[in-house]
């Protein structure tokens, strides 16, 4: 029985595993549009225009041609470059990471693709007046660059016709990712205008493995729950229109998310959120040009937050507002896996914070950890094991007795388990208690930023697979060695010893490409289990040989 249960256990890891690995998740989008002008080299597609509904606003005078220039705000944690051409972000470097990217390797992360800035604003009058796109304008910055060492405002000023301003503030604090941006336009009158926030066509890819990145890529927004449009799901020039109120909406990739925040207490949500596909260069290449609305009232005020930097949980989940539901473990299992991951997460941490460990010595100890917490459990698994295989004759007798009787006969199985202690699922609680920790770091490998390029003896990075090979094969090997060690004094069965070659073969092959982090931990495991199986191994040839001379 204990044998059909691991196999099943098994299936059921394939079937949670598998789809997400195999076909990206299609959702339902809006309506079919033509195609979006959203390549690399171009801007993001504009929205469509909103129905007029109050009367005139003052436009803008006409573009600049001064040369634009870039200023550079500088943090423990980052590089920002805003170009004095509509203040939009056109690079911002991560430097606590690294870029993996084939030739980038040697750089900072980068997120903002080339050609393709963040923030480009422009407002769509609510009165029936021109689109104004404030890429057009040269902004004056109150400072050439700027060092972040405390609370700091980089300020950006452009000129209006009749005498209107258009203001733009950023306010940055050191050691965190997000900052304010706070706006003020002139000379709007009656009812305001909607500022459309482009967001680009998604992050820069900055992986090894980039079809792996890009199956993550998407636009996640939050209105009572987060909500995932995967970029994959979406042909190019196809339009998803989401419409909000959000208290956040922005554009993911595996590790790293851009979002526009609006948290305040009163302060307006993002009206909608519009992705478009984009041309695609290859199969898996998505991407979507993402833009958000925002209403501005008649003053003329806006503001909203920004976070740009890892899918940190914890940093995202000190930020409240279910900011941490942008990178969800678990998949459709996510109402049992997201908790044990965020458990696994912080214990895994913690160990590493505190004892100084690398990684890959804290895996191992996590699982030699486990282990040692469900020896009792295994301990009275295998006793339980034991005392069923003391009964098998007597439940093979009355089997043969009364076959034909079905209600007979569970009365007197039931009376024997009683009387002898058997309990017949005994042995399939200790071999349950470990699948949703399993299952918890596939997805907390898939998808924690902790482990991303962490290397470990011969393994450059525990987030993905083994370049070589050995530590799948041996998990494989150690899996073997526990269940040989497992039947020794059991009866011989052709199913168990099927089971005994089939599973080992089988787990192997499922976990070749799994991050070797995991493939660590379950060899760990399994090593660390064949002492207590030896033992119980022995027991049970003593009380076979004890019983041997009353047969």
């Amino acid at each position: 029985m204990e044998r059909r249960v691991i196999l099943a256990i098994v299936l059921m890891l394939f079937v949670a595993i598998a789809p997400s690995l195999i076909w990206p998740t299609k959702r339902p989008v809006g309506q079919t549009a033509g195609r979006a002008d959203s390549s690399v080299s171009t801007p993001p597609a504009t929205p469509p225009t909103l129905a007029p509904t109050t009367p005139t606003v003052r436009s803008p005078v006409g573009p600049s041609a001064e040369p634009a220039e870039t200023v550079w705000v500088t943090s423990p944690l980052y590089r920002l470059g805003f170009s004095t051409r509509g203040g939009a972000l056109v690079s911002a470097q991560l430097l606590q990471y690294q870029s993996f990217a084939p030739g980038d390797s040697a750089q900072r992360v980068q997120l903002v693709p080339a050609g393709q800035p963040l923030l480009v604003h422009k407002l769509v009058p609510t009165g029936g007046g021109d689109t104004v796109s404030l890429t057009d304008w040269t902004f004056q910055p109150s400072a050439p660059s700027i060092a972040v060492r405390g609370p700091t405002t980089l300020r950006f000023e452009g000129e209006q016709r009749g005498g209107g301003r258009v203001t733009l503030e950023h306010r940055f604090v050191p050691d965190e990712y997000h900052f304010d941006v706070r706006g003020s336009v002139g000379g709007l009158q009656g009812g305001g205008a909607v500022l459309v926030i482009g967001l680009s066509d998604g992050l820069r890819s900055v992986e090894a493995d980039s079809l792996d990145d890009y199956r993550h890529y998407a636009l996640v927004t939050r209105a009572s729950k987060a909500d995932r449009t995967d970029f994959s799901s979406l042909d190019p020039g196809e339009r998803a229109v989401l419409d909000g109120p959000f208290e956040w909406a922005g554009v993911k990739s595996k590790y790293f998310f851009a979002a526009a925040l609006a948290l305040e207490e009163n302060q307006p949500r993002f009206a909608g959120a519009i992705a478009v596909g984009a041309p695609r260069t290859g199969k898996k290449t998505a991407r979507a040009a993402v833009v958000l609305t925002l209403a501005v009232p008649p003053t003329g005020d806006f503001r909203y937050g920004l976070y740009l930097g890892p899918l940190d949980h914890r940093r995202l989940a000190a930020l409240d507002h279910g900011l941490d539901d942008a990178n969800p473990y678990g998949g459709f299992l996510r109402p049992v896996i997201h908790p044990v991951s965020i458990f696994v997460v912080n214990v895994l941490v913690w160990i590493h914070e505190r004892l100084s460990l690398a990684y890959g010595w804290v895996l191992i100890l996590f699982g030699v950890v486990v282990r040692v917490l469900l020896w009792p459990l295994n301990q009275k698994a295998m006793e339980s094991g034991i005392r069923m295989q003391a009964v098998a004759p007597l439940i093979k007798e009355i089997q043969d007795r009364y076959k034909n009787d079905p209600e007979r006969l569970q009365r007197e199985m039931l009376r024997i388990y009683k009387e002898h202690k058997v309990n017949p699922f005994g042995g399939c609680l200790p071999m349950l208690l470990p699948m949703p920790v399993l299952l918890a770091l596939f997805f907390v490998f898939a998808n924690t930023i902790e482990f991303r390029g962490v290397p470990f003896l011969w393994l450059p990075d525990l987030a993905r697979h083994d370049p070589i090979f050995i530590i799948p094969v041996a998990m494989g090997l150690s899996m073997f060695g526990l269940s040989k060690v497992g039947q020794i004094g059991v009866p011989p069965n052709p199913q168990t010893k099927m089971m005994l070659y089939f599973m080992p073969i089988m787990m192997t092959v499922l976990f070749l490409n799994f991050a070797s982090g995991l493939n660590l931990y379950y060899a760990a495991q399994n090593l660390f289990s064949i002492p207590q199986q030896y033992m119980i191994a022995k027991r049970r040839l003593r009380e076979a040989s004890a019983r041997s001379p009353t047969r």
